[in-house]
């Protein structure tokens, strides 16, 4: 019983986030960044502005879905999983990305997310800051996985820039190219051909 109620308080704060960031972005859409107030975003989801500030540092993080609520306790998870298993580090890394993907719709989020931030330097600068983090914590957990050697953060490093590019192409197939492929495919198959073309020109040289 109290875990089935603690189920259904994190479900509804998940519910409210949501509701907080898409209100967000249609309110950006409609009327720009500066449009709006934070008490008038408030209104429209139907919450106060102390509530706001449970969920939310700033109005920038409401737009781009980063806050205090979003933190998925699964994500920790499947971070935690990826840890601790032993098949192949890419192989794993990847299938952490498509689980966290299983959470978060990748597609929807980030049209919504591009179509609100278009124009709007501030927020601009604000995604790529919280994509850096969002890059230290992936290197972290493989560092973690790892252990301590020499090329320990450097290989980590690589691993999730490369894996990140991948990621950018197929969201970028997904989006803008209107694919009828999943995310989960569009990422291996890209994954696959980078393999292929790292191991052959290992081969050739």
């Amino acid at each position: 019983m109290i875990e089935s109620a603690t189920d259904a308080r994190e479900q509804r704060k998940r519910e409210t986030s949501r509701a907080l960031t898409c209100h967000a972005r249609q309110l950006t859409s409609e009327l720009g960044f500066s449009g709006f107030t934070i008490e008038e975003l408030c209104s429209s989801v139907g919450v106060s502005r102390r509530t706001f500030f449970n969920y939310f540092e700033c109005k920038e993080n409401a737009v781009l879905g980063y806050g205090f609520a979003t933190a998925d306790p699964r994500e920790h998870a499947i971070g935690e999983d990826f840890v601790a298993a032993r098949g192949d580090l890419i192989d794993d890394f990847v299938e952490m990305i498509i689980s966290r993907w299983e959470i978060v719709n990748p597609v929807e989020d980030t049209e919504a997310m591009f179509a609100a931030i278009e124009d709007e330097p501030r927020l601009i600068k604000a995604a790529f800051r919280e994509l850096h983090k969002n890059e230290l914590r992936d290197v972290e957990l493989i560092t973690r996985r790892l252990g301590d050697s020499p090329e320990t953060q450097l290989r980590a490093e690589v691993i999730v820039h490369g894996i990140g590019a991948l990621i950018r192409l197929a969201l970028d197939q997904l989006i803008h190219h209107h694919s009828t492929d999943s995310p989960r495919e569009l990422l291996l198959q890209r994954v696959r051909i980078a393999r292929a073309e790292f191991t052959t020109s290992q081969k050739a040289s």
